[in-house]
């Protein structure tokens, strides 16, 4: 089998009426030819007339529009004669069909190795990973059949499950030419990526390396994708252990890993107040943004089914409008991603599917409501709001102020590549690699043995405004920002469609002009009245506080130590108990710890 290549040509333009940022029209300026990146690409691309081609470009840029006008150029220099798409969903699988139809490349999205053939109409298939490790050999045989041109689109899920890499490997083995595109192509595993190359870093790591980088500072600069505002929300949390332990705690203050999970899977609780304040601040920015852009539309990313049909019912509340639900084991899921993609409704709520091809270019506002806190997952969140329709667009996403997602949030634009570190190899789901460090961090630097494995109860939440992080920077006021409050709107009220440097001098101004505006404690008429809640709060952060420390320094567990001082001074359980009784329990503990009395 020869491959047929002839000497490069001038760049091929773009195919027929596919748009540089399927599946919706290109940033602004940018819709009468291939984007820049397209054509670079294009050209390093038939310049090597490789077998294997690696393409990284952030979400939003144009993958699709780059691979079919590859797919394109090959099949017309006769090249290849058949198209491979393999796709990580169904949703996505079919999405990849609709396009190629529209550059007059016809794909059978619902073939399967089973089936042998298909119409002599199609020009090729599309299927996803899953269909490919199921029977890799009737798809090798196809693949050997015909010179084919195999894209394997964000092929870092090829890495997801060991039996899955290998599969990929055995079907398209034989294949004329494989394209291979991700927009996020780090993981934290060391299962390596079917058709990637590696090479070692500095320290000796295999890394993977990519013929061509597009990364998000740069589509930013380009005006290709938009910026994103994260709005960062604390509060103040408390949850009973089943060793009886009640625990109060501020959302972003240090604390260890188990903690940290605890105390976001408090925040996270519909049960509390937390999460509906944060909905309702997400559905005002949502009104400022559909001022300007009015089909503007908001998702929420939620842990579970049960969650998710929880946070609809509050948004339905909130805005008078019933959300779409949208759960990944649902048949109907590709259906109502493609209406929701299509009606101008306000709000959307998913389970994962940030991972299985949400694909609505009118996102603009998200909630990420979810415990899972990996990068990969995070940055794959993030890529659903920035596909850049119109210049000036933004993107909005409020998150809870926990350390590692703000870290993510900070580090948007650092470019990255899969280093092979760790194993994971279950081999039946694509989230495996999530889950697996999403337990071990929760496993890591448990204070308290197992506390983050056995069930606990969720008492109550607060939510308070924290801070905008935009741009590498952040933007906030002094003191505690109550939600709904005037502080809170400076940053919910910035219009939905300014350029990058109109948003961040309209952040400094407001935070500046909220600082000229308050009045210093010395000339302050009268000192504000610290309500019962925040008093009781304050206190009970402070006796947490104690007790932790008495663990460390005695190994008392803290149900115990909680316990003495109830048998002592009186009264119910921290969560229950009045200002005076919590006054007394920190009194006692500092005389403990003090020496003053005895224990």
């Amino acid at each position: 089998m020869t491959d047929g290549h002839t000497p490069p040509d001038a760049v091929p333009p773009v195919p027929l009426d596919l748009p540089p940022a399927y599946p919706d029209r290109a940033a602004w300026g940018t819709a009468t030819s291939l984007r820049a990146w397209q054509t670079a690409a294009l050209t390093a691309y038939f310049d090597k007339g490789p077998r294997d081609f690696l393409a990284v470009a952030t979400p939003g840029a144009g993958k699709t529009t780059f691979a079919l006008t590859v797919a394109a150029e090959l099949l017309a220099r006769r090249v290849v004669e058949r198209i491979t798409v393999v796709a990580p969903t169904e949703h996505l699988k079919t999405q990849w069909a609709e396009a190629a139809a529209k550059v007059g490349i016809p794909l059978d999205p619902a073939y399967s190795g089973r089936k042998g053939r298909t119409s002599g109409d199609f020009v090729g298939i599309a299927l996803t990973y899953a269909g490919v490790a199921a029977n890799p050999l009737a798809h090798r045989i196809r693949t050997e059949r015909f010179n084919t041109l195999v894209i394997l689109d964000e092929v870092h899920h090829a890495g997801d499950a060991l039996s899955w890499g290998e599969a990929v490997r055995e079907a398209f083995e034989p294949a004329r030419r494989r394209l291979a595109l991700t927009g996020t192509p780090f993981r934290s595993d060391i299962n390596p990526i079917p058709f990637v190359s590696y090479a070692p870093d500095a320290d000796g790591v295999p890394r993977s390396v990519a013929d061509y980088t597009y990364g998000y500072a740069h589509a930013l600069a380009d005006h290709v994708v938009r910026p994103v505002l994260f709005m960062a929300y604390s509060g103040t949390l408390q949850w009973r252990t089943r060793a009886g332990d009640e625990i109060a705690a501020r959302l972003g203050e240090p604390l260890t890993k188990d903690l940290t999970a605890q105390a976001l899977r408090t925040a996270l609780d519909p049960k509390g107040a937390w999460i509906p304040s944060v909905l309702e601040a997400a559905d005002r920015r949502l009104s400022e943004v559909r001022r300007h852009v009015p089909d503007a539309g908001g998702l929420v990313i939620a842990t579970d089914q049960d969650s998710a049909r929880a946070y609809a019912k509050v948004l339905a509340s909130i805005s008078g409008e019933k959300p779409a639900v949208v759960l990944s084991d649902e048949k109907a899921s590709s259906k109502k991603i493609a209406k929701f993609a299509e009606d101008g409704s306000r709000w959307m709520v998913a389970v994962r599917m940030v991972s299985e091809g949400v694909d609505v270019p009118r996102l603009a506002v998200g909630v990420y409501a979810t415990t899972i806190s990996t990068q990969l997952f995070f940055a794959q969140a993030v890529g659903r709001f920035v596909r850049a329709r119109k210049r000036g667009e933004t993107a909005s996403i409020f998150v809870p102020s926990v350390p590692l997602l703000l870290t993510h949030a900070a580090e948007m634009e650092v470019e990255r590549d899969h280093a092979l570190k760790r194993q994971v190899t279950d081999e039946g789901d694509i989230f495996a690699a999530e889950d697996a460090l999403m337990q071990e961090a929760q496993q890591a630097e448990n204070a308290s043995g197992d506390e983050t494995l056995v069930p606990f109860e969720a008492l109550g939440s607060q939510a308070t405004f924290d801070r905008v992080l935009y741009d590498g920077a952040e933007f906030g006021h002094a003191g505690e920002v109550h939600v709904g409050s005037e502080e809170e709107m400076d940053f919910l009220g910035i219009p939905g469609l300014l350029e990058a440097d109109q948003v961040r001098d309209l952040l400094r101004s407001r935070q500046s002009e909220r600082a000229r505006q308050r009045v210093p404690v010395a000339e302050a008429e009268k000192p504000r009245e610290i309500a019962t809640h925040e008093q009781l709060a304050v206190m009970r952060r402070e006796l947490n506080g104690l007790v932790a420390a008495w663990y460390h320094r005695t190994g008392q567990p803290h149900g115990v130590t909680h316990a003495a001082l109830r048998k002592e001074c009186g009264g119910p359980a921290a969560a229950a108990a009045t200002a005076d009784q919590l006054t007394k329990r920190i009194d006692l503990l500092r005389d403990w710890a003090s020496g003053k009395r005895a224990r």
